[in-house]
C-alpha cells in the first residue's frame, strides 16, 4: 500500500481518537495535519545533512570543522528564512585522537582493533603490560588498593542487548565514563573495554570519559566486539596475555559554538518551543547519524512549519549545539549548559524543549511531561501523529538528552519523539557513521512527526509548566 492511502486508512481511524473538549481547536489540528503531510514531499533534511557530512566529515568538538560546519550552518539558516541567526561561542578543552595501535605480544603475538577513549592521553611511547581481566566495572571497583600496578585493566562486561529504546547502552556507557578513573586508583598503567556496542563488527566505538581532579587519568581505550572476545577467550585458556598500546592523544585549548535560529511566533514570539540537536560529532565517522541527522530533522521541521502559509503564535527556535560528545573538567565545556548560562532569567519564557539525538531511524512514540498523559493535548497529538506511525507513551519524559537535560534542570518542560534505536548502536561513535546509513524515507517520517507535534505545541496556549499528574498539586 502506498503511503498516501495509509495515510488516509489511518486517518480515518485516528479521527475516533480525538477527545470531544479539544473540538474547539479543530482547526488547530487540521493545520497539524497539513503541516505534517507537507513534510512529507520536501527533502530539505537530506539536503542539510549530506551537505553537512560531505562538505565538513567529522566534526570533533572544537576542532576546525565543527567551527567551520557551525559557520556553515549559520548561513543555512539564513538562506532558508530562519531570523536572529546567532553563534554564541564558549570555551573547551578540545581533543585530537592522533595515531593509536594495540597488539598482543609475548607468545601468541596478533594485532588488535581498538580506539582511544576521547579525551584520554596519550601513551608517551609505548606501553608494554599484562592484562587484568574484570567482568563489570563494579568488579574492577572492588580490587585491593594497587592490586594493579603495572598491569593495564581489562572490562569485558559481554555484548551490549540490543534494544528498541537504546536500553542497553547505560551499562557499558558506565563502563566506558568511570573505567579509567577506577583502574588509576588501583595503580593501572592503561584501560581497556570491550566498546559499547550492539554490532559484532571489528570496528571500535568511540566515546568520552570522565575527568577526574581536571584530567583524564590514564590512557583509556575500545577493542571492537570481536578482539574483546578474542582476549577474553585467551585469559581463559589460562594464558598470560601481555599487550602493547600506543597513542599519540592529546588535549588543547579551543572554543566550542552553538549556533541559533528562530522562526519568530506572530502573536507570542517570547515564548520559546526549542528544537535541539548537536552539531559536534566523534572522528571516526562523518557524524552523519549522531548527529547529523537530528539537526536536519528539527531544522526541516521548522522550515516547514514557516512555509506552510501561516506561522504559529509561539517561537520555534533550532539550536545546534556544540560540544555534545565530550566531558570536561568543568561544567562549561557543554553547549547545552553554556546555552542556558546565556539566557539567563529568561528561561522562564521557554515554553518546552526536544532534541533529536538518536540516530534517522523512525519515530514510533511520543512521551510528554509529567501531567501530559491523556490530556487533551495528548488525545489531539495522537489525531495528528498515528497516521504515520507514532503512538501515545504512558511514561512521562523527565531530562530529555544531554543538550536540553540542562534546560530541564533549569524548570523547562521536555518532550521526546521516541526513535527506533535498533540499529543504532551498530553505528554510534564508529567509522561507519556515515551519510549512506540514513535512510531517506525513515528522515522524512521524522520531519513529519516534528512538524506536525510542534504545530500543536506552537500554536496552542497549553501551559506544560503547569501540568502535572493526577493528583499531584502545584507549588
Amino acid at each position: 500500500m502506498r503511503l498516501s492511502a495509509r495515510l488516509l486508512a489511518a486517518s480515518a481511524l485516528a479521527l475516533s481518537l480525538a477527545a470531544p473538549a479539544f473540538a474547539q481547536d479543530a482547526a488547530t489540528i487540521q493545520r497539524a495535519a497539513q503541516v505534517r503531510d507537507a513534510a512529507l514531499e520536501q527533502n530539505i533534511a537530506l539536503d542539510y545533512v549530506t551537505q553537512l557530512t560531505t562538505r565538513f566529515g567529522a566534526r570533533p568538538a572544537g576542532s576546525k570543522s565543527e567551527q567551520d560546519a557551525a559557520a556553515w550552518a549559520a548561513g543555512y539558516m539564513r538562506e532558508h528564512g530562519f531570523s536572529n541567526v546567532r553563534i554564541e561561542t564558549f570555551p573547551l578543552v578540545g581533543w585530537e585522537r592522533g595515531e593509536e595501535s594495540a597488539s598482543i605480544v609475548g607468545a601468541r603475538p596478533q594485532r588488535l582493533v581498538v580506539a582511544a577513549l576521547g579525551h584520554s592521553p596519550g601513551t608517551n611511547g609505548v606501553i608494554e603490560a599484562d592484562v587484568v581481566r574484570f567482568d563489570s566495572l563494579e568488579a574492577l571497583n572492588a580490587a585491593p588498593a594497587g592490586s594493579l600496578a603495572g598491569k593495564i585493566a581489562f572490562v569485558d562486561a559481554g555484548q551490549m542487548v540490543r534494544m528498541q529504546d537504546g536500553g542497553g547502552y547505560g551499562l557499558l556507557s558506565r563502563i566506558r565514563s568511570g573505567g579509567p578513573g577506577a583502574a588509576a586508583s588501583k595503580g593501572a598503567v592503561a584501560f581497556i573495554m570491550r566498546s559499547a556496542g550492539s554490532d559484532e563488527h571489528r570496528m571500535p566505538h568511540t566515546g568520552t570519559t570522565r575527568y577526574v581532579e581536571g584530567r583524564v587519568p590514564l590512557p583509556g581505550f575500545a577493542l571492537s566486539a570481536p578482539d574483546a572476545d578474542q582476549l577474553s577467550r585467551l585469559i581463559a585458556l589460562g594464558e598470560t596475555v601481555r599487550v602493547s598500546l600506543s597513542s599519540t592523544a592529546h588535549t588543547y585549548e579551543t572554543v566550542s559554538q552553538n549556533v541559533i535560529g528562530d522562526i519568530p511566533g506572530v502573536s507570542r514570539p517570547n515564548e520559546i518551543v526549542v528544537l535541539g540537536s548537536h552539531m559536534d560529532s566523534w572522528d571516526l565517522g562523518t557524524g552523519a547519524i549522531d548527529d547529523g541527522s537530528g539537526g536536519a530533522i528539527t531544522l526541516a521541521a521548522a522550515k516547514v512549519i514557516a512555509e506552510s502559509g501561516r506561522r504559529p503564535a509561539r517561537t520555534l527556535r533550532v539550536i545546534l549545539y556544540g560540544s555534545e560528545e565530550v566531558s570536561q573538567p568543568t561544567n562549561t565545556g557543554n553547549g547545552g549548559g553554556a546555552y542556558v548560562r546565556g539566557i539567563g532569567a529568561a528561561v522562564e519564557q521557554h515554553i518546552i524543549a526536544g532534541e533529536s539525538d538518536f540516530g534517522a531511524d523512525r519515530v514510533y512514540a511520543l512521551r510528554l511531561p509529567p501531567g501530559g498523559q491523556n490530556t487533551d493535548f495528548q488525545r489531539a497529538a495522537t489525531q495528528v501523529l498515528y497516521p504515520i506511525g507514532v503512538l501515545p507513551s504512558a511514561e512521562p519524559e523527565l531530562h530529555g538528552g544531554v543538550d536540553i537535560g540542562p534546560l530541564a534542570e533549569a524548570g523547562v518542560p521536555v518532550f521526546t519523539l521516541a526513535q527506533d534505536g535498533t540499529r543504532y548502536f551498530d553505528l554510534h561513535h564508529t567509522a561507519d557513521d556515515t551519510l549512506d546509513k540514513v535512510d531517506p524515507a525513515q528522515l522524512t517520517q521524522n520531519v513529519a512527526a516534528w512538524a506536525g507535534l510542534l504545530w500543536l505545541i506552537a500554536d496552542s496556549d497549553v501551559d506544560f509548566r503547569a501540568m502535572r499528574p493526577a493528583g499531584q498539586a502545584a507549588h
